[in-house]
């Protein structure tokens, strides 16, 4: 599927690293290196901005080797960009380790995955079908 983008950065545009690659890696377009502090949060440019075809929205995610490694995720746990956003894609960051975390330019801050979705269109009623599980949520199933 093609995507329109802009580059108004320097960086070089998102690719897939692997065939088997769902997201595109997302990288700081920042002049300078940026320090987070232990739970500080800090909105990174990347310099790009995409025109997503509509009934589809752009999923940003964290990267797991950032939040393992060093505690890096993104402080709105998974960023949407809708199909009539046209504004630079900037992505929140938050630093949940224990230590300082340099963003330098150019580091792989983020992924970007195209998801297909559907529009609801509700319909009120008075109640809703019965299930085995029924009101039962938040680890009601236990560990194993």
């Amino acid at each position: 599927m093609k995507v329109r983008i802009v580059n108004k950065g320097s960086l070089d545009l998102p690719e897939y690293k692997t065939l088997g690659s769902s997201g595109v890696d997302l990288m700081a377009d920042i002049e300078t290196s940026i320090t987070l502090k232990p739970m500080e949060r800090f909105l990174v440019p990347t310099g790009l901005f995409v025109e997503i075809p509509e009934g589809y929205e752009a999923q940003i995610r964290g990267r797991s080797g950032l939040a393992i490694k060093n505690g890096i995720s993104l402080a709105n746990g998974i960023g949407t960009i809708d199909s009539d956003y046209r504004g630079e894609i900037k992505v929140i960051l938050i630093n949940l380790g224990r230590e300082p975390f340099v963003i330098n330019r150019g580091d792989r801050i983020a992924q970007m995955v195209l998801i297909k979705y559907e529009k609801m269109d509700f319909q009120l009623v008075d109640s809703l079908d019965e299930t085995k599980r029924g009101h039962g949520g938040f680890g009601h199933t236990g560990l194993s």
